[in-house]
């Protein structure tokens, strides 16, 4: 029985005469998703699979395939004859273009036993030269045959061909089942001492030989370290490095990848000829004084090192030098040569060193890549992916990460070992121990924003996104929104209530209640609705932070931005004021503390409406009330003295006089909403929800009251202290009524409708209703019988927040004339579902953003749901324009 192993991912060709059975092989072996058959390929391109003049046309498409599988990383197995080494060599080619191997399956059967298959065949009418000659083409091909593929089986005879199993192999990268917890440790350099001292700070027990040298060693809580190559070279002690680490790996306690140097130490060891330079005289001399039993034991283990790994579930890639995404998990001569040696540009720098190509700032993978190869002065984040060679040799430090837990550890090299060629620039402290910074290549760029056909969400799955919003939104983002770094969260739109059957009424809390009573929501908090602009707040705790977690090092300490991601202020100074007194309000309440966070985001209501809309109050609301103001009652007097002569007016003297009420109502909605402001004085600043702090989202695992208790902290602390005194005229930081409600309460339900009622009564806004437990909106509950289907056609989606406004209030929005009985009519008849929809999808995109930045994915991730708020709220634009 022949055992013929095929790699996971890779590409099996099948070769043989018309007839030899490479169709039953292939339907017996593999999926009928991962073969490829030529037949069938000229099926689609002609309808005919006997069509011989379509086979051009069938092998595009057959490539065309095979090409796409195998980007994919997905096992492709091709069914044609493939006797002529032309036809493979095609195929050959299309998998070393994609880095993966390949493996040909010859099935050579007796020229009779091929004829008869043929000939019972009525579909088939092959001449009868055809098998003779396709039989003569492989056997002159088979001698070399290995030559052109990695692998290469020859089945001779039917019942050989039968007994044959299929076994699949992972590629030796492939690591997914090992989920660590890790310890990666970055380029050691002999420096045997400071990884002593790093693996004691990482926690780990050494064990020791008879002589004390330390070889081997394991974590109490069973991590694993990992060591991203270059163990060798330049460092007083490669022979101790190279112990620990073999011994490690031995008991299982450690991963190895191979460095550049292990490369050339391992030639140089089998007496290759190689330029001894770059330190490797010193590993050279150093391993002459070990016995040869040692050196032969660290040849075979520099020699059985892998490229790279891919590692707990395909989320960690580790390899010396990095690796590009459409590497991973590859096997080819050039994917290893990228794992140990990067990219470079073709040019030198002034030191004569290479200059590499900055493959991370491209780098859009899923996977998290941790590297090292090329020194830094500091552990720096790149797009999810992280340089952990902080040159310990020259000077510097030795870093690990902890893995998953991103934490770097590092601790500093005892002396200079090695002079570089290139000065090695020193780390601050305070860098060091940063946990990493942010690089500005982070953020979106357009290949991300305009070929984003929709965002992955944990709430709703994928949010679609269509390209003539996107290019709205992406004018916005460039042109006119805060700096990049800043723009974590943009807030969602708010879904209205039901329409209310109410005499007078649009909206009613009654509707809002019964819409969340129906999804089985229990209990829901009602909250004051502030009217003025949706504002967002991250503020960090000071310019440090700004600068180790952000990237933001031009000495501001966070942002204040609008619903569109624009500046809230024109006026960067009042922006710094404001950002100042809330983030000494939150170091007042001991929030820094409490919350072990450094910064915060916060959704924030902002006071007045003037203080941002104020162009637009002047422009539409106040010239529109102005003007009703002005011909109204000149209107209403030619009216009077029209009826006190007689003339049949037919209502519109009544109308009329209605309508100068409404007009002056309509003023008053609005007015009531402007004040003078004058730098802080005047200002409110209402913050409802605590949104995320490091590590944390807490808009979905916090409950309203939390987030509500800590407005209320934040106002007290922002009057007691940020303020300078309690003067009420200096406050800033305002507090939000609220009422909870059981929902089957009766007595409860009727008293938040009365409180709606004097909130509207003396000029507010309304209210916002919203689930208690905040984790349970954008879930699909179990709902009752009588629930309505949500706006975007899935029942029981909950919505997070709905609003419910007063009635003079709503003359802002629908007009003066709104509530007359015609008018009020046909609103009630208005879609809602849309809205509906929208305030979903925003939502389950902005807590996918929180949900990114508090994992520490890189901010172009962060960006994408952002953006995709954006260009839901934008305009479409032709893309043509």
């Amino acid at each position: 029985m022949t055992q013929i192993r095929v790699p996971e991912m890779g590409l099996v060709v099948l070769v043989g005469v018309s007839g030899s059975g490479k169709s039953h092989f292939a339907r017996k072996h593999f999926k009928p998703t991962q073969v490829v058959s030529s037949d069938h390929c000229r099926a689609v391109v002609s309808d005919d699979e006997n069509d011989q003049a379509a086979t051009g046309d069938a092998f595009d498409l057959l490539h065309y395939i095979v090409r796409t599988r195998l980007r994919r990383g997905l096992l492709t197995v091709v069914d044609a004859t493939n006797v002529q080494p032309k036809s493979r060599q095609a195929l050959v080619a299309i998998a070393k273009e994609h880095d993966v191997l390949s493996v040909a399956i010859v099935l050579d059967v007796p020229e009779q036993v091929a004829v008869e298959r043929n000939a019972a065949r009525p579909e088939r009418d092959l001449p009868g030269h055809v098998v003779p000659r396709q039989r003569r083409e492989l056997r002159r091909g088979l001698r070399g045959l290995g030559r052109e593929f990695k692998r290469a089986y020859v089945l001779r005879g039917v019942e050989e061909i039968d007994a044959a199993t299929v076994v699949r192999e992972r590629s030796w990268t492939d690591r997914r089942d090992v989920t660590g917890p890790f310890d990666l440790i970055g380029d050691v350099h002999g420096c045997r001492a400071e990884l002593e001292d790093l693996l004691g700070e990482l926690g780990y027990e050494l064990t020791r030989d008879a002589l004390g040298r330390p070889d081997g060693g394991r974590h109490p809580a069973g991590r694993t370290a990992v060591f991203l190559g270059d163990l060798v070279d330049r460092g007083p002690d490669t022979p101790g490095v190279l112990r620990l680490a073999m011994g490690m790996a031995r008991e299982g306690t450690a991963i190895c990848v191979p460095g550049n140097h292990e490369n050339k130490l391992l030639r140089a060891l089998r007496g290759r000829k190689v330029t001894v330079s770059h330190g490797l005289a010193e590993s050279l001399e150093q391993l002459e004084a070990e016995p040869p039993e040692f050196r032969d034991a660290a040849i075979e283990f520099m020699d059985g090192l892998v490229s790279h790994f891919v590692l707990d579930e395909g989320r960690l890639v580790v390899a010396h030098a990095g690796l590009k995404e459409t590497y991973h998990g590859r096997a080819s001569g050039r994917v290893r040569s990228f794992a140990l040696y990067g990219e470079s540009t073709g040019e030198t720098d002034e030191y004569g060193l290479p200059v590499r190509y900055p493959w991370a700032e491209d780098y859009r993978g899923k996977a998290m890549v941790v590297y090292g190869h090329t020194p830094v002065p500091t552990a720096e984040w790149v797009n999810n992916t992280i340089c952990l060679d902080t040159g310990c040799v020259f000077g510097g430090r030795l870093t690990a990460l902890r893995y998953p837990e991103r934490e770097l550890v590092a601790v500093p090299a005892r002396k200079v070992w090695y002079e570089p060629v290139k000065p090695f620039p020193a780390a601050s402290d305070e860098a060091a121990e940063s946990g990493g910074t942010q690089r500005a290549s982070d953020v979106l760029n357009i290949d991300d924003a305009l070929g984003l056909q929709g965002v992955e969400t944990r709430l709703m799955g994928r949010v679609t996104v269509r390209e003539e919003n996107a290019w709205a939104a992406l004018e916005v983002m460039s042109r006119f929104a805060v700096d990049p770094r800043w723009l974590v969260y943009l807030p969602p739109t708010m879904a209205p209530c039901a329409t209310s059957a109410l005499p007078g009424h649009l909206e009613h809390p009654a509707e809002a209640f019964d819409a969340y009573r129906s999804q089985s929501v229990d209990r829901v908090v009602c909250e004051e609705k502030h009217m003025g602009s949706r504002a967002v707040a991250v503020v960090c705790a000071d310019a440090g932070v700004a600068a180790a977690r952000f990237g933001v090092r031009d000495g501001t300490r966070g942002a204040l931005y609008t619903r569109t991601g624009r500046p809230f202020f024109k006026d960067p100074a009042l922006v710094a004021r404001v950002l100042d007194r809330l983030a000494a309000a939150i170091g007042a309440a001991g929030l820094w503390e409490e919350l072990d966070t450094g910064w915060l985001a916060l959704d924030c209501e902002l006071m007045p409406w003037s203080a941002k809309a104020m162009e637009l109050i002047r422009t539409q609301y106040a010239a529109t009330g102005a003007a009703a103001r002005a011909a109204l009652p000149v209107a209403a007097d030619a009216l009077e003295r029209a009826a006190a002569r007689g003339l049949d007016l037919g209502g519109l003297r009544e109308r009329t006089a209605r309508r100068l009420v409404n007009a002056e109502r309509f003023r008053d909605a609005y007015a009531r909403y402007c004040w003078p402001v004058e730098d802080l004085s005047g200002l409110r600043m209402a913050p409802f929800q605590v949104l995320a702090g490091e590590g944390h989202a807490y808009a979905t695992t916090r409950d309203h009251l939390w987030h509500l208790s800590i407005a209320d902290r934040l106002a007290e602390a922002d009057r007691r202290d940020g303020a300078g005194g309690s003067a009420s005229a200096n406050r800033l930081l305002v507090t939000t009524g609220f009422r909870v409600v059981d929902l089957a309460d009766a007595g409860g339900v009727e008293a938040a409708t009365r409180w709606w009622e004097e909130l509207t009564a003396a000029g507010g806004e309304g209210m916002v209703v919203k689930p208690l437990d905040p984790g349970l909106a954008g879930i699909s509950a179990a709902p009752a019988a009588t629930a309505e289907t949500s706006g975007d056609g899935r029942r029981g989606l909950v919505q997070p927040g709905v609003k419910c406004r007063g009635p003079e209030y709503l003359r802002i929005i629908y007009g003066a004339d709104y509530t007359e009985p015609g008018n009020l009519d046909r609103l009630r008849e208005r879609s809602l579902g849309r809205k509906r929809s929208l305030a979903m999808r925003e939502h389950a995109l902005g807590i996918e953003a929180l949900e990114r930045l508090t994992a520490g994915e890189p901010l172009w991730r962060v960006h994408q749901p952002v953006f995709a708020v954006l260009a839901l709220e934008s305009e479409p634009v032709d893309p043509r324009l």
